[in-house]
């Protein structure tokens, strides 16, 4: 693909601003799915693209390239917000970063991992491993972003006694 960096940029600007406004990393897939038909067909956005790919290709590359990017890196600067969640004080300091899942080992011995709500076995057993495998590592703790994956009560609990199962205390929603 031979995009002009610089209108592949105001592009990505364009589209990472409105998933900041629409809070992106917390609503549904299905939600998701109608936003990309609506980017591939607008005309400042698929319009745009289509015009250095082919115009099927228009809503893989907005999913798989620009949004994926956005996901990744907004997880990565939420660190502060899901300490807060788990009322963990800021002046801990950060032994160690992990990404895939997204998480932290702090100073006090506390794994922390944080990620979407389809993603909660892998958040349980990345805390869980994380914890195991490290010397210094004294508890685990888990936020998971809720999305629309475990919103109903039946599956909280599974989650939560899953959790328990594996030692991962406190698991806490954001949403």
């Amino acid at each position: 693909m031979n995009m002009p960096e610089e209108i592949r940029r105001a592009i990505k600007e364009a589209l990472w601003a409105k998933l900041d406004d629409l809070s992106w990393l917390t609503m549904s897939d299905a939600d998701h799915s109608n936003y990309y038909e609506q980017w591939t067909r607008a005309p400042e956005i698929g319009g745009k693209l289509g015009h250095f790919m082919d115009p099927r290709a228009v809503r893989v590359y907005i999913k798989d390239t620009l949004i994926k990017d956005y996901a990744r890196e907004r997880l990565l600067e939420s660190a502060d917000q899901v300490l807060r969640a788990l009322d963990i004080p800021p002046e801990l300091m950060i032994v160690r970063k992990y990404i895939k899942p997204h998480g932290l080992l702090l100073n006090d011995g506390r794994v922390v991992c944080w990620g979407n709500s389809r993603d909660w076995k892998h958040l349980l057993m990345a805390a869980f491993e994380r914890q195991r495998a490290s010397s210094r590592a004294k508890a685990c703790s888990v936020v998971v972003i809720e999305n629309g994956k475990t919103v109903d009560l039946d599956t909280r609990e599974l989650v939560r006694d899953a959790a328990a199962r594996l030692g991962v205390d406190p698991i806490v929603w954001w949403e």
